[in-house]
């Protein structure tokens, strides 16, 4: 499929529109070698979408040539939308199995009102239109976090390692996400091989500034999961204090007593109060008890 470019998209009509109109290519794997050389680009590199892993840029003599990796909103870690893009002086040509990128040329046809007037401000609204819900997707991992907060101040933490854990991976993920996107950006933005407008290249800057922004946000989120994530730590330590606490308690109150059953337990047979002792050793004992209590109270330990 083929979009001239104007103020607004129109799809390729060979007997009504000249053939050397700057426009944007949509191709397959299959077609993506006709869609290069009918706009008019060599590239000898392999054009297979499974080798892309990330959002990336180089600069060949005749084109530019880049892959976006995009993860998919309801699924982080999971499969990305793989893109391979070229661009010359005059075309844009798109390499895309999974009709991500006819999805988008769609909203920004429905969406903008300058659509695609150059090069520069279609590359603009198409990167634009992708990140588009990420502000949005960044809010419900604060509400997540804030929601996990609430339940380690009011001590419910079960289960809370592994809901804690799934959010700050896909955090990391989007964090070199908006990385990657922020240094495409300013890539675009330098023009080294002049095939942008210098009027138009200020568009490259606002992605740019989008994905910084996007990443600060990501990068504060992380900040605050560890936050919520030594708090649940403290609840723990705090936890296993109060029942070593309770245990040594415990201990110290039968220490004593088991001084006194360890020497009436001696075989002596002379031992005072071996006959007749019993209820002066419970009474020993329960003074024993007692007096440990008051201690403990008063040093406010129980």
């Amino acid at each position: 499929m083929r979009y001239v470019l104007g103020e607004t998209l129109q799809e390729y009509q060979e007997e009504i529109m000249e053939k050397d109109r700057p426009s944007v290519f949509l191709a397959t794997s299959q077609t993506a070698r006709d869609c290069l050389e009918q706009a008019g680009m060599q590239y000898e590199g392999e054009i297979n979408l499974k080798d892309v892993g990330f959002c990336k840029m180089e600069t060949q003599q005749e084109c530019l040539a880049g892959s976006l990796c995009i993860p998919k909103l309801l699924d982080i870690l999971g499969e990305r939308y793989k893109i391979l893009f070229f661009i010359n002086r005059h075309h844009i040509v798109i390499v895309d199995d999974d009709e991500f990128s006819y999805r988008l040329i769609r909203r920004i046809k429905r969406k903008k009102t300058r659509q695609g007037e150059s090069k520069e401000k279609f590359i603009y609204n198409f990167m634009l239109e992708f990140i588009s819900r990420d502000l949005e997707l960044l809010g419900h991992y604060e509400k997540r976090i804030m929601d996990l907060e609430e339940g380690v101040m009011d001590g419910k933490i079960q289960g809370f390692q592994n809901a804690i854990m799934p959010i700050r991976r896909e955090l990391l993920t989007l964090r070199s996400y908006y990385d990657e996107i922020m240094d495409m950006g300013k890539q675009l933005e330098e023009n080294e091989n002049g095939f942008f407008a210098k009027k138009q290249v200020k568009y490259f800057g606002v992605i740019s500034d989008r994905a910084d922004r996007l990443m600060s946000k990501a990068s504060q989120l992380l900040e605050y999961a560890q936050q919520v994530k030594e708090a649940y730590q403290a609840q723990i330590d705090a936890r296993q204090n109060s029942n070593m606490q309770f245990l040594t308690v415990l201990s110290t109150i039968f220490f004593p007593l088991t001084l006194i059953t360890g020497w009436f337990g001696m075989n002596f047979r002379d031992m005072p109060g071996l006959d007749n002792g019993y209820p002066a050793v419970m009474a020993l004992s329960v003074i024993v008890i007692l007096i440990c209590i008051y201690i403990f109270k008063k040093k406010k330990i129980i």
